[in-house]
């Protein structure tokens, strides 16, 4: 799964370096939280949410044919002050 939400986001973003995906498993449940650069989070969320809303409705298709439930989160980083 964390290879195809990174290989998408990765064709999306201007910043690839920058991607960081992690995922929090559970028995049923698996967690993938994004990281990607600041400039880059509206090109992943999209006019209206559209394209984060495609990607978690593939990534949802996938899950599904291996039983399992994914929730997709973009986890936006504190600026250090």
């Amino acid at each position: 799964m964390k290879e195809f939400v990174e290989y998408i986001v990765k064709n999306l973003v201007d910043h690839p370096e920058k991607v960081n995906i992690t995922e929090v498993g559970g028995t049923h449940t698996l967690i993938i939280e994004l990281k990607v650069e600041k400039s880059d989070i509206g090109k992943i969320i999209g006019k209206k949410g559209k394209t984060i809303n495609a990607i978690r409705t593939l990534l949802m298709s996938v899950a599904s044919r291996n039983g399992i439930r994914v929730n997709l989160e973009i986890i936006e980083e504190e600026e250090a002050k």
